[in-house]
């Protein structure tokens, strides 16, 4: 984080997306930890547990489009506070639920309206950020999905040894509202901070935009569809979107089947696991910024950062050798930081090379497409899982997805590659 005698509000607003990102991911994570007690209480099987996934995913793809387009018109305070606020509503309801319709219904509300924390946070950064700054703020903010996967293993267990599953959901729910309140206090665009000193919003402000002469032009969103860049993002995140999930909801299980952990109590493994993301995710972040600062053009910086962060994926081939949970633990880590380090890396390329006008819109786009490929792949690890089951071995499953999970990132970041070569800012 650079310090500067211009001030540092930037940081401030970089603290508040970290937060809500934090909270985001504690609100989607619980029911992944409630899974065995609410597996028993509604008679859920592995392929019922996928379609409550893929409610979630489907409709948190529909509400990146609709956000996406939506911040991009009213911006992002505005569009970050109606997200947050319906997510928070959307995650208390699951405690009034009373069947697995029910539970599927709710869950899609909560993945429409969580859907905006993305392009609201990225085009934030924008805003907020000079180029050489992005992807650390990306970075820092982004790691907020790895402390909520963080914090989630400790509460959830807790609250739901000492109260029960349906106020895991309210107590967790209520933590956006929370937030909201210094939202709407601290947060503003720069040009209307009142809080921001002058230096420092010429030093936000000092990178040449090419497209700055094109303010007066509003891009709609099936156009942007049509040029290169959209499509590096596309595929940045259809291709491992997808494997996040997966990280995400079925982690606990996999401990559970494969090492016999107990869910009903604080799961450290998993606390393990996700503290490493939040150094993948600030590492990365800090990693593209200091090529920058070393005077790497911004794109190589940012793809060199990717192309570490894919190879770093691949010895998750290695999980299936794992005979002691700490090993497949050690494992894992490294796949999901590395994950994280793309992630950060890949929401930043899109404030490089789109006009700010048209980053959340992007964003929606982009994250759509991942969000409709991660409604579709719980299907194929229901049915594998279930399938592996039936035959005694449900490791094998798990094996299977590992090895899925170790090959996307290099598709993606070949096919980034190419689709990057010679490539500008748009062009309005």
């Amino acid at each position: 984080m650079e310090k500067s005698k211009n001030g540092n509000y930037r940081w401030v607003v970089c603290g508040l997306l970290f937060f809500a990102t934090t909270i985001n991911y504690v609100d989607r994570q619980v029911i992944g930890l409630l899974k065995p007690t609410l597996a028993l209480e509604f008679n859920w099987t592995e392929v019922d547990y996928s379609y409550i996934v893929m409610a979630f995913a489907a409709m948190y793809a529909l509400g990146y489009l609709v956000f996406g387009s939506l911040i991009d018109k009213v911006g992002s305070k505005i569009g970050y506070t109606i997200s947050v606020f319906v997510w928070s509503v959307s995650a208390m309801l699951h405690a009034v639920v009373k069947s697995t319709l029910g539970f599927g219904f709710v869950r899609g509300l909560l993945g429409l309206s969580e859907s905006g924390n993305f392009p609201a946070g990225v085009k934030a950064v924008a805003e907020w950020f000079p180029k050489k700054e992005r992807a650390l703020a990306t970075g820092i903010f982004n790691s907020g999905t790895s402390i909520g996967a963080v914090v989630a293993p400790i509460l959830v267990p807790w609250i739901l040894g000492v109260y029960g599953w349906r106020e895991a959901f309210l107590i967790t729910g209520s933590l956006g509202f929370i937030w909201l309140v210094f939202w709407l206090i601290f947060y503003e665009i720069p040009s209307k901070q009142k809080r921001l000193k002058q230096p420092e919003l010429e030093y936000i402000n000092s990178d040449v935009d090419e497209t700055a002469v094109e303010t007066g032009v509003k891009i709609k969103w099936h156009q942007l569809i049509g040029f290169r860049q959209t499509w590096v993002f596309i595929v940045g995140k259809v291709l491992t979107d997808p494997i996040w999930w997966f990280f995400l909801f079925w982690l606990p299980s996999y401990f559970a089947d494969a090492f016999k952990l107990d869910l009903t109590k604080p799961s450290w493994q998993l606390v393990v696991v996700y503290v490493a993301t939040t150094f993948g995710s600030i590492g990365g972040g800090y990693l593209s910024s200091k090529l920058i600062k070393m005077g790497w053009p911004v794109l190589k910086a940012r793809k060199i950062t990717l192309l570490i962060s894919a190879i770093a994926v691949t010895p998750i081939f290695l999980a299936r050798f794992a005979t002691d949970i700490w090993v497949a633990v050690a494992i894992i880590s490294i796949a999901t930081a590395a994950h994280q380090s793309w992630s950060s890396n890949i929401f930043t390329i899109v404030s490089d090379i789109v006009p700010k006008k048209a980053v959340s819109s992007v964003v929606g786009i982009g994250g759509m497409s991942g969000s409709i490929a991660s409604t579709l792949f719980p299907l194929l690890v229901g049915t594998l899982l279930a399938y592996y089951k039936n035959l005694g071995h449900i490791t094998a499953g798990y094996n299977v997805l590992f090895i899925i999970a170790g090959s996307t990132y290099l598709l993606a970041i070949l096919i980034i590659h190419l689709l990057t070569k010679k490539m500008k800012p748009i062009n309005i």
